[in-house]
């Protein structure tokens, strides 16, 4: 027979379960790209979008440091090992890190300070695909986009094959990867910012590239929309 200590501690532990479900967060992946994509998500894994493809995923509240991107020109055999030109993430499928530059970021991090998500595209990593992040719940009505042709355009310094690779991953220098916390705006962090404003270019471009939405807000990703 359970004590009641135990019963105690099951029920506020499903409680507390059943209250994150109800409260996550859910975004809605889809591929707008004449082409297919491996989509990345740290929470969340990975999976394969071919055109007009969509992937659901959720997150709980208190999730920071989450971003959501897409893979291209992949290769997967039948037990999820292999590699993707860009935006590969350690050669799974279902990602558990990060991918490696260059890749468009959507971000978030969700009921931060005051009840608020906080949301953001980035293009610190470098670019790779055209995206929108965007809200789905009538409580905030933010997009952001980031589509411009960047990879057509892209300094020669920066370029990378499938992509265009940002500052910091190709230099590794303070200037540009903000180590410290110290820094400004660059030659090639402009080249991203003149085309997408609401995107972050370089660390310390909060201002003009992070926004906020209610927590319990639900939330779209969309490849080349």
């Amino acid at each position: 027979m359970m004590s009641a200590f135990k019963i105690k501690t099951l029920c506020s532990f499903v409680f507390l379960t059943l209250f994150s479900l109800a409260h996550a967060a859910t975004f809605d992946i889809k591929n707008n790209c004449p082409y297919t994509v491996w989509a990345g998500a740290v929470p969340g894994g990975g999976k394969k979008l071919n055109n007009g493809e969509t992937w659901q995923i959720s997150a709980a509240p208190g999730t920071t440091q989450a971003r959501i991107w897409a893979r291209t020109n992949c290769n997967f055999d039948a037990s999820g090992k292999g590699k993707c030109e860009t935006g590969d993430c350690g050669g799974v499928l279902e990602c558990k890190g990060y991918g490696s530059p260059p890749n468009t970021l959507a971000e978030y991090a969700l009921a931060q300070y005051a009840n608020q998500d906080y949301i953001d595209i980035s293009n610190i990593d470098g670019f790779n695909v055209p995206m929108e992040f965007s809200s789905i719940s009538p409580g905030c009505s933010r997009v952001i986009k980031c589509t411009a042709e960047i990879v057509k355009e892209c300094p020669n310094e920066l370029k990378v094959p499938g992509g265009c690779n940002g500052p910091c991953p190709v230099f590794k220098t303070e200037e540009h990867c903000c180590n410290s916390g110290n820094c400004g705006p660059t030659i090639f962090s402009k080249f991203f910012k003149d085309r997408c404003p609401d995107a972050y270019s370089y660390p310390k471009d909060d201002p003009t590239s992070l926004f906020v939405c209610p927590t319990g807000t639900n939330y779209k990703v969309v490849f080349c929309p």
